[in-house]
């Protein structure tokens, strides 16, 4: 038996799934999916704001269809195939958590959109801008959450990361673009610019939320630290913070003069502390400071 026909094997895909999606990352996903859902239909759909992505797009097709074709089929329809696609790129364990996510979210979309009547969100009413806001803000709680817990929520991410580079543009770029061109669409075809606009602001505020989310609100800061007195400023700094520290081996490119740079991570309440022992010591030392996302491990000390 070939080695693609035993990856086939019910055991063997089921095997994957659970690796795929342990308990934590199941839960957690199914959450980002009735979140994404609930932002999106309780707040976006009834007043015809769109979402980002293909969930906009979808959400645009379903309004061509006039109920014909619903939201959550093309959600289903648009999304799957472009995360096989990416499969090979991708890997499977985001492929999978992916695809169960999208899933979840379409179901969910069905679910709240039995109880939602076009012209009014049940929550905001026909206010546009509250709309837009908590809609943005909701639906980017879910998608935050779904790539936090190693899926995305829409498949044009995926298109993003393969074909970006070809086309010479960021992954961020080529999201923008795709949303630039989806919005000037939906108003070309709905005869209305008022409701693109307003979905402007719900991506926008999307995007922020999805940062808030992967990224978190207190962001660590790396210090890195040139200077000619290195043990000093680091016995000062582990005393004061009691944290790892780094020492990296430098020398300047003009002068030729060996340089120690320090490597030292701490919140934003201590860097005013941290920039004022390393000056005492040090008047002429060289400090960078930079946002880091995510930590993991320890720093030996």
């Amino acid at each position: 038996m070939t080695q693609s026909r035993k990856s086939l094997r019910p055991g063997v895909l089921l095997s994957r799934l659970r690796r795929a999606l342990p308990p934590i990352s199941l839960l957690m996903l199914t959450v980002a999916g009735i979140v994404n859902a609930f932002g999106v239909v309780l707040f976006l759909s009834p007043v015809a704001l769109y979402d980002s992505g293909i969930s906009g797009t979808s959400m645009l097709f379903a309004q061509i269809a006039r109920g014909i074709i619903p939201f959550s089929l093309f959600l289903i329809v648009l999304n799957v195939p472009l995360f096989l696609y990416g499969l090979r790129r991708e890997g499977s364990t985001f492929t999978i958590r992916s695809i169960y996510t999208v899933v979840i979210y379409s179901l969910a979309a069905a679910f709240f959109g039995r109880f939602v009547t076009p012209g009014a969100s049940p929550i905001a009413g026909s206010d546009l801008l509250l709309c837009a806001i908590f809609g943005g803000l909701i639906s980017g709680v879910g998608s935050g959450t779904t790539i936090r817990y190693g899926g995305a929520l829409d498949g044009i991410e995926v298109l993003a990361v393969i074909f970006s580079r070809r086309l010479g543009m960021t992954v961020g770029t080529f999201v923008m673009t795709y949303n630039a061109l989806l919005y000037v669409v939906a108003g070309v075809i709905m005869g209305s610019w008022v409701l693109p606009l307003y979905s402007i602001v719900t991506y926008a505020i999307g995007i922020k939320a999805v940062d808030f989310i992967v990224e978190g609100l207190d962001k660590t800061k790396a210090a890195m630290i040139i200077t000619d007195h290195p043990q000093d400023i680091c016995r000062e700094l582990s005393a004061a913070f009691g944290t790892g520290i780094t020492l990296i081996d430098a020398h300047g490119y003009y002068s030729g003069d060996s340089k120690t740079m320090i490597y030292f991570v701490v919140n934003r309440f201590q860097i005013a502390r941290m920039r004022t022992i390393v000056h005492d010591i040090d008047e002429k030392a060289f400090i960078s400071i930079t946002e880091v996302s995510d930590l993991f491990g320890k720093n030996a000390k």
